[in-house]
């Protein structure tokens, strides 16, 4: 498992935005957000730096948790 920081994560349209591009990179992927801590979470076989990109693609910017 995979955990970013996401501190602009603020709602439920962040939410889904961040998990449609997660899983149009890796159908398979397991996200799971957290609003409250403002992290994500993913259970994938891409690697942290292509999702970090995939995150930052999807408009937000994010650390490795």
């Amino acid at each position: 498992m995979t955990k970013f920081n996401v501190p602009k994560m603020s709602c439920g349209h962040c939410t889904a935005t961040i998990q449609k591009e997660i899983k149009a990179a890796d159908q398979s992927a397991e996200v799971s957000c957290d609003l409250t801590d403002r992290t994500v979470a993913v259970e994938s076989s891409l690697g942290a730096d292509t999702l970090l990109s995939v995150i930052k693609a999807a408009g937000y910017e994010a650390t490795a948790a």
